[in-house]
């Protein structure tokens, strides 16, 4: 599912199947209403517990760096922020 049109770039589709079961379980900063964030420790849990992937708790981290490294989330103060790519 890589967009060709993503200014990002691509990863592997288990790490991409992992960047969007976390965009469904941020919720928008309270800071701002439109930034997308999920506390990282939630995240790892999400992680942890989906049954849609079955990561080992060391998968689970390294998805995250792997989707930080590469732009789909930035960290603040341990909160992990959906990058929205602009159009």
């Amino acid at each position: 599912m890589n967009d060709l049109s993503d200014p990002r770039p691509p990863l592997p589709e288990w790490i991409l199947d992992a960047y969007d079961i976390l965009c469904t379980h941020s919720l928008n900063s309270a800071e701002q209403e439109d930034v997308q964030s999920i506390p990282r420790e939630q995240a790892l849990e999400v992680l942890h517990s989906t049954d849609e992937l079955a990561l080992e708790p060391d998968d689970a981290t390294h998805a995250l760096s792997r989707l930080i490294e590469r732009g789909y989330f930035y960290e603040v103060d341990g909160e992990l922020r959906v990058t929205t790519p602009e159009d």
